[in-house]
């Protein structure tokens, strides 16, 4: 007679492995890859600032072991060794240091160059947030592969939530026409697919370059006169205030002759974190200024 406990025994047995597969921290990333790591990282590579940010706010700030230049925010980062920047990384100090996770960006890292560290057995995960919606998601993919879904899924929520309120907020407001200035020579802006215009949208505001093809288009003086925008927008810190004061030489422009000439704060809108909420609810703030102006 077979004993029951055995039976049970040897189903559970059947399991284990499948429940440990299942257990395997697995996302896809911007690529379109599924990274699968073995267990939780523990040892992480950032290889952008933005990338830096998104594991700190994952909750994962004690598992990075190196950045990239420029890694800023939040203040520790800055204290981090440095493997390099977007146009040149150092493989050998990178795989000196371990990893079990890299994560680059697809808009700054090279693609060729980190294919030697795929090549060496290192787990790659590929960022390119377009949407607020993907740096919620990626929050909780970047908990997820250190092993701390419930902390970014919560934060990830709470950015969500922070993103829609101000949608409804501001969904009924006086459209104001915007240039935001990325750059001043050459004179530069962004279309509407990047997170600045739609930041720019969800404020109530429409960017007068949006339906331009490229993601940050080089544009000329004269465009944007004959845009004529009623308000025009950078960030930076108060040294960059010349490039809109330049502004002043055309008192006909709607902006110019409203006032409208607003300096952001950097990094708030740059970068796409959790704090493009923060900034997000500046900018809001700042063409309601406009509007009152106007």
């Amino acid at each position: 007679m077979r004993r029951p406990w055995l039976a049970a025994l040897f189903v559970l047995s059947l399991l284990v492995p499948s429940l440990a597969q299942a257990e395997r921290p697995c996302v896809s990333d911007a690529l379109d890859q599924r990274v699968c790591l073995a267990e939780p990282a523990q040892r992480v590579v950032s290889l952008s600032p933005g990338a830096t940010e998104l594991l700190f706010s994952a909750g994962a700030g004690d598992r990075v072991v190196a950045v990239s230049a420029w890694s800023d925010y939040p203040a520790e980062s800055a204290d981090l060794p440095q493997v390099g920047d977007s146009n040149r990384l150092d493989l050998e100090a990178i795989v000196s240091l371990a990893p079990d996770l890299v994560v680059a960006w697809v808009d700054g890292n090279s693609r060729s160059q980190l294919e030697r560290l795929s090549d060496l057995g290192i787990h790659v995960f590929w960022l390119a947030p377009r949407t607020f919606d993907d740096i919620a998601a990626a929050v909780s993919d970047l908990a997820l592969l250190t092993g701390l879904p419930d902390l970014g899924n919560e934060r990830a929520e709470a950015f969500r939530a922070e993103m829609a309120a101000l949608e409804a907020q501001y969904a009924d407001v006086r459209p104001v026409k915007v240039f935001y200035q990325i750059w001043e020579q050459p004179l530069m802006t962004v279309n509407r697919e990047e997170l600045i215009s739609k930041a720019i949208s969800l404020c109530g505001g429409v960017n007068v370059f949006g339906d331009l093809p490229r993601l940050v288009p080089r544009i000329s003086r004269e465009a944007v006169l004959e845009a004529n925008p009623e308000a025009i927008i950078t960030a930076g810190s108060s040294d960059d205030r010349q490039w809109l004061e330049a502004w002043r030489e055309f008192p006909g422009l709607a902006a110019v002759a409203a006032d409208n000439l607003f300096l952001e704060p950097p990094d708030l809108l740059a970068r796409p974190t959790l704090r493009m909420a923060d900034g997000a609810r500046h900018l809001c703030q700042t063409l309601e200024q406009a509007r009152a102006n106007l």
